[in-house]
C-alpha cells in the first residue's frame, strides 16, 4: 500500500510507499524538505496489481489439401514480361492491347492518336500482325446516356 498526502508547503498530491512513513523526504515540486506522515487508513492507497501475463501463444499448423484427381493450378501467375524482354528472347506469343478513345481523354484533351502511335512505336512493325477498328457503346454517369465511342484493338507479337 502507498500513503497519498500533501506537501504542506505547494500542496503538491504525493504517494510514497507504506514503508517510508515518518521518513524525510524532498518534495519533488518545490523542493521543501517535508516528513511524511504516518499510515493513517484514510490515506493509504492499494497499488495496482501487475497486468497477468498472456496465454503462451498457439502454434498453428496448416496445410494446403490436396485433390488426386483434378490437376494442379498456379495459384499465383506471373506478369507478362515487357515488350522489350521478349523482343530480346525471340519468344513471341500473340497479344491483344485495345485502346478506348474515352480511356485516352483528360481535362478535354484526345490524346488518343499518340498513347496509339506511342505503342506502335514500342511494339515495332514487324510484330504488329493486325490493328482492328472497334466501336462500343458506354452509359455516361453523369447524363445516364448510352454513348457511342470508337477505339482499335492491336493484335501483335509479343
Amino acid at each position: 500500500m502507498d500513503i497519498s498526502f500533501k506537501c504542506p508547503v505547494c500542496e503538491q498530491e504525493l504517494e510514497v510507499d507504506a514503508s517510508g512513513a515518518g521518513s524525510t523526504i524532498d518534495c519533488p515540486a518545490c523542493t521543501s524538505s517535508i516528513t511524511v506522515p504516518n499510515a493513517d487508513p484514510a490515506m493509504l492507497v492499494p497499488v495496482a496489481a501487475a497486468p497477468p501475463e498472456p496465454p503462451p501463444k498457439e502454434e498453428k499448423h496448416f496445410s494446403v489439401p490436396v485433390h488426386e484427381h483434378a490437376p494442379a493450378q498456379a495459384l499465383i501467375q506471373k506478369p507478362n514480361r515487357p515488350l522489350e524482354v521478349v523482343a530480346k528472347e525471340g519468344d513471341k506469343t500473340m497479344r491483344i492491347k485495345t485502346f478506348k478513345r474515352t480511356d485516352c481523354v483528360e481535362v478535354g484533351k484526345d490524346h488518343f492518336d499518340e498513347q496509339v502511335s506511342a505503342f506502335l512505336e514500342k511494339v515495332g512493325q514487324t510484330n504488329i500482325v493486325s490493328i482492328n477498328p472497334i466501336n462500343y457503346s458506354y452509359e455516361e454517369l453523369s447524363t445516364r446516356k448510352i454513348m457511342e465511342d470508337y477505339g482499335v484493338m492491336v493484335v501483335f507479337k509479343g
